[in-house]
């Protein structure tokens, strides 16, 4: 999509064609050759034709992320796939504006995801990007979200941010060539990002960021959306609170979880016989480090000394872990296993694993298991042994 044919998209005419093209997605159910075939009847342009069809897939699309809300703004392909889902976006805003910064400037603002978060979280928002589109594309869901904001065309990298009240930068992680791990290729690089933090900033990055590119003096918070680790943020030591968060957002609300809640932190891992119980932390927990606060909440230890089970003689309903009944130990050889399998009537299995080469969708088809009933494995180790643990979710 060019600039040119996103701006007719917002005249009347370009409107009146998305609402054109939002009834023929409907009435052909997303199926892309039929839906085309009838618009191109209405709007005899192609590209301008395409774009308000693409638009109300992308819009379609974007509710999982973005939620109702979606349904009123714009995207382009590639801006819907790195933006931050909302839930997140929102709690990031919520603690930016907690430390009262009165404005931010968001660099590199894509399609406006984050932008939109800032500006519902009350805050004067400002937002910079080197792509025209993108920064029309924002532009245009500040408004349609009757939103305030200013949006402009610049080099992130050659902005003052000294006027604003906190800086917020996502460095682009992909390439043409795909996903980039190494921080020095990131856009701006990480250079860009150390200067930046020494100031009031915040950094989202990728969840596998290492712990040993965190600043000194800053907080690394590590946050889960329904059990799925999302990104990890950076705060400037202007903004930190503590060194590690984990942060779990679930359908009930939010949780949070520090190093300061940990009564092991800088003392030896607390590791146990195993109990009744067993916890899998969440992965934000574990990419903070912080599983040994969730051993001490449920009054447990750890399976193994560099594994992420914790074990207890005692049931915790936890954000921070699911909960397990450990219901007996099976034998850890397949053959053996398969045997016990069958012998209990299950046909299907959830295979669980930390710690031991197991492949679970391969181990799954080995077993050939046909009977009734459905069970949780879990294989991992205890004591350096290879165990295979049946349990029951609570």
């Amino acid at each position: 999509m060019d600039l040119e044919t996103f701006r007719w998209l917002l005249t009347p005419e370009g409107q009146q064609q998305l609402l054109r093209a939002t009834e023929v997605y409907v009435a052909h159910e997303g199926d892309p050759v039929g839906a085309a075939a009838e618009m191109r009847r209405s709007e005899p342009d192609p590209d301008r034709a395409a774009v308000a069809l693409t638009q109300v897939g992308l819009r379609v699309r974007a509710v999982a992320k973005l939620g109702e809300r979606a349904l009123r703004m714009y995207f382009t392909p590639d801006g819907l796939e790195q933006a931050t889902r909302h839930r997140v976006a929102a709690h990031r805003a919520a603690r930016v504006a907690a430390a009262d910064p009165g404005s931010v400037i968001d660099l590199g603002c894509g399609i406006g995801g984050d932008l939109v978060a800032f500006a519902e979280a009350g805050l004067t928002t400002a937002g910079v990007d080197l792509d025209p589109v993108r920064v029309a594309v924002a532009e245009a869901n500040l408004t349609a979200l009757g939103l305030q904001g200013a949006v402009a065309v610049a080099d992130a990298t050659a902005v003052d941010v000294e006027g604003f009240g906190v800086a917020f930068a996502d460095p682009a992680r992909r390439t043409a060539r795909g996903r980039v791990f190494d921080v020095t290729g990131w856009t701006p690089p990480w250079t860009f990002v150390e200067r930046l933090l020494e100031g009031r900033a915040v950094v989202k990055t990728a969840p596998g960021l290492p712990r040993d590119l965190v600043p000194a003096g800053a907080e690394a918070e590590w946050v889960s959306d329904l059990g799925e680790v999302k990104e990890a943020v950076l705060w400037s030591p202007h903004l930190a609170t503590t060194r590690r968060r984990a942060t779990v957002l679930a359908r009930s609300g939010l949780a949070t979880l520090t190093d300061e809640d940990d009564p092991y932190e800088g003392r030896a891992r607390p590791v146990r016989e195993l109990g009744e119980y067993l916890y899998e932390p969440d992965g934000a927990v574990i990419r903070a480090e912080l599983v040994t606060a969730v051993a001490a909440g449920v009054h447990g230890g750890l399976l193994d000394e560099h594994i992420a089970y914790v074990t207890s003689d005692e049931s915790f309903r936890t954000p921070f872990a699911r909960g397990y009944r450990v219901l007996e130990t099976l034998p850890f050889r397949e053959k053996q296993l398969r045997l016990a399998l069958r012998q209990r009537g299950i046909g299907r299995l959830t295979i669980k694993k930390r710690g031991v080469d197991v492949v679970p969708e391969a181990l799954r088809k080995r077993l050939s298991l046909t009977g009734e009933d459905e069970a949780t494995l879990v294989l991992t180790r205890v004591s350096g042994a290879g165990t295979a643990l049946l349990v029951k979710p609570f």
